[in-house]
């Protein structure tokens, strides 16, 4: 009985075959990754869009609200004392605003407090075991 070469493809070809199989997958799901990105990128974009359209109808909002402010104030206090009041108390508004967000912007205020704390006394810890360990050998 003669044997016939065998009808398995070499063990080269097959991990050729991986090879390429394993190429194609990572290709694809990169390109899936960029496509995902670039969609997500696009809905960030229009809510960012979103936003600014908000805040300028917001701000457009505030003013017709103040001038109407002025014109019921403007009917008990003057013309002239209406808009100081006014322009007075969103003044000070804005003053306590901008002295909160400044405070939560003071890089103590940034830095990761707890992580630190917990990281020397991580260290501090290891420290004290090796210590021991060293002291009781």
């Amino acid at each position: 009985m003669s044997f016939d070469a065998d009808p398995r493809p070499p063990v080269t070809s097959l991990l050729s075959d991986a090879v390429n199989q394993l190429t194609r997958l990572v290709r694809g799901e990169v390109a899936l990754a960029k496509a995902e990105v670039g969609q997500n990128i696009r809905a960030a974009a229009m809510g960012i869009a979103l936003l600014v359209a908000a805040v300028v109808l917001s701000l457009v909002a505030l003013n017709v609200l103040a001038v109407a402010l002025i014109g019921v104030l403007a009917n008990a206090v003057g013309d002239g004392w209406a808009a100081l009041i006014v322009g007075v108390v969103i003044l000070a508004v804005a003053a306590f605003l901008a002295m909160r967000g400044i405070a939560a912007l003071k890089p103590e205020n940034l830095a990761p407090s707890r992580t630190v704390r917990n990281v020397q006394a991580d260290a501090k810890t290891i420290k004290e075991t090796v210590s021991n360990d060293n002291h009781q050998h």
